[in-house]
């Protein structure tokens, strides 16, 4: 197995606008990812990180260029293998936690299992909120919760089909700075218990000083921190 598990290559988006024209919002990226690593990408908002983000995932078409996971080319993939490689390999945290408010917590981190047809979603949902420590709150709509739990619970959710890589769009955007810390502190214990890779974009730059994989996106361009 390789110990890359994810790379681009000259990767590039651009957006026809009738207002503003032409813009390109990633210039010729290449990024290479290792397993078992955790990746932060910062930069200023409208910089293109949520862009390069989707593009990772499988959320969408670059320009040009290329993406390829454990060996295979996304551009060789039509959709509905694209569908399935987003379910079975990536799990997705975003800054607005998207749970279901007619389900239950439990039942809101069973639900890419059950997309998934995956036989022990209960027990590794129940399983990943204990790890994450909202055993006591299974029965409980997401607006019984507050925003750090929520975030918790779509953390565990993004891992219930163990996913190889975990793909983060500015996870503590809407937490405080204790909530936010938890959360990261989360995210490295994770890591390091089960080994997923995690790309993180955020523009917390005070949260990652000093780790050693951050990148920066600016005009286009990722380049990686000294």
């Amino acid at each position: 197995m390789s110990e890359m598990i994810l790379e681009t290559e000259k990767l590039a988006k651009i957006y026809e606008d009738h207002s503003s024209g032409r813009v390109e919002v990633l210039r010729g990226v290449n990024f290479q990812v290792l397993r078992k690593r955790i990746y932060y990408i910062l930069g200023h908002s409208g910089t293109g990180k949520s862009t390069l983000l989707h593009l990772l995932g499988g959320l969408d078409r670059p320009t040009q260029g290329d993406v390829v996971f454990d060996g295979k080319s996304f551009a060789s993939m039509n959709e509905s293998e694209l569908a399935a490689f987003r379910n079975q390999q990536v799990g997705f945290v975003f800054q607005f936690y998207y749970m279901l408010p007619e389900l239950s917590l439990l039942e809101n981190v069973m639900l890419p299992a059950l997309i998934a047809k995956n036989s022990k979603g209960k027990e590794r949902a129940l399983a990943l909120l204990e790890r994450v420590g909202l055993s006591h709150r299974l029965k409980h709509r997401p607006s019984q919760l507050s925003g750090g739990e929520q975030q918790r619970a779509a953390i565990a959710r993004a891992l219930i089909n163990e996913p190889q890589i975990v793909l983060c769009d500015e996870p503590t955007g809407n937490l405080d700075e204790e909530n936010a810390q938890n959360i990261y502190d989360l995210v490295e214990t994770l890591n390091r218990e089960k080994g997923q890779t995690f790309c993180i974009v955020t523009h917390e730059e005070s949260f990652v000083k000093g780790r050693p994989d951050v990148f920066r996106l600016s005009q286009g361009h990722l380049t990686k921190e000294s």
